[in-house]
């Protein structure tokens, strides 16, 4: 049973003792504050992405997680999809941008959200994921169960036994159904408004977005001035729905995507 520390606090704390069991953020723990979670008033935040693209990982491990690092988690519903540039082959198949690697990492972390529903189980492990990912280490995917206590077991089951390939076609569903569509990954949406090349300031939309009669602390040290960030920042790179071979980051995903294949050849073999 869990304490009665508020839940958004509880999470906060979950994950970034997850992410100090894996070395993956620099501790944070003593700039957290800790306020009550508020469900009413939560901003719901979605982020439709695809596994191997260089600039979902980019987002994940450098942007997204800040939210975990102040009290701004405990007013965020936040929504993961990882489907984003994908096509569906027939009814049942599909392919992926970056080939059947990212078919694979993109199931597993829907079998992932699905065994492990709460953000403070699930999202540590993503993390993980999308960590070596960004580090062009994506191969030793499979190392990111043990240190966080989870059992791989089950998402290899869930990924062989076709549980997969169903969550799979309902992220399919629910980012075609996106209005409007989804034009690059990561699409990053704040109470259902995509933020298209702003997304890295996606903590002032959430700021600007809530409604609570208490702006969250972290509200008050984020600059709102969107042109000048823009300004500041140029356009965000992404993976568009059609993606140039000829790109440098195209070429750095296709060259590791044949050494995951053993794995899955391994996987469906069992």
């Amino acid at each position: 049973m869990r304490s009665n520390m508020p839940s958004g606090s509880y999470l906060a704390l979950s994950f970034l003792t997850h992410l100090c069991l894996i070395s993956l953020l620099p501790p944070s723990s003593s700039s957290m504050i800790a306020v009550p979670s508020d469900s009413s008033n939560k901003v719901s935040l979605g982020l439709y992405y695809e596994s191997l693209c260089p600039y979902s990982a980019d987002f994940i491990v450098n942007h997204l997680a800040r939210i975990f690092e102040s009290d701004l988690i405990s007013h965020v519903d936040l929504n993961l999809v990882p489907w984003g540039n994908a096509k569906i082959k027939g009814n049942t198949t599909f392919d992926c941008q970056h080939g059947p690697s990212e078919c694979l990492l993109n199931t597993v972390e829907a079998c992932a959200i699905d065994i492990w529903p709460d953000l403070n189980e699930h999202f540590p492990l993503i993390y993980c994921i999308e960590k070596l990912v960004y580090s062009h280490d994506f191969t030793q995917w499979e190392s990111c169960f043990e240190p966080l206590g989870l059992d791989s077991k089950l998402v290899s089951d869930c990924y062989a036994g076709g549980r997969g390939k169903e969550l799979e076609l309902e992220y399919a569903a629910e980012t075609n159904a996106l209005q409007p569509p989804h034009q690059y990954v990561p699409w990053v949406v704040v109470d259902g408004k995509p933020l298209y090349d702003d997304y890295e300031n996606f903590m002032g939309y959430i700021c600007e977005a809530y409604s609570g009669t208490a702006k969250p602390e972290a509200c008050s040290e984020l600059s709102l001035n969107r042109v000048q960030l823009r300004e500041a920042r140029k356009s965000h790179p992404v993976c568009y729905m059609k993606e140039k071979t000829s790109s440098p980051a195209f070429k750095v995903v296709r060259s590791a995507v044949e050494s995951v294949m053993g794995w899955t050849k391994m996987l469906l073999d069992a």
